[in-house]
């Protein structure tokens, strides 16, 4: 049993485990043997390709949810709880 890639027109859409011997039939893919640098959403061009995809900027909300949460743990700092304490109350 090994990981294989399907792979339709060049880009990996899944990985699968195969024996390499029963007969599979995945209509319009090929089954390549996947190495280290197989990953969904990658390209196959007779290597494995993947770029990381960008992290997306943050909303306006969540910037604002993290200055107010900052804003909180600095306040119950001041009050004299600890980390652990403030871990508790916040969830991390």
């Amino acid at each position: 049993m090994a990981n294989y890639a399907v792979v339709k027109n060049g880009a990996v859409e899944n990985i699968i485990v195969w024996d390499g011997v029963q007969e599979v039939s995945i209509p319009d893919a090929e089954l390549i043997l996947a190495d280290e640098n197989t990953r969904i959403g990658g390209t196959y061009d007779g290597s494995f390709h993947f770029v990381e995809p960008p992290v997306p900027e943050p909303t306006a909300e969540q910037v604002a949810a993290a200055e107010a949460k900052s804003s909180a743990i600095e306040k119950l700092k001041s009050l004299g709880l600890n980390d652990a304490e403030i871990a508790s109350i916040t969830g991390g």
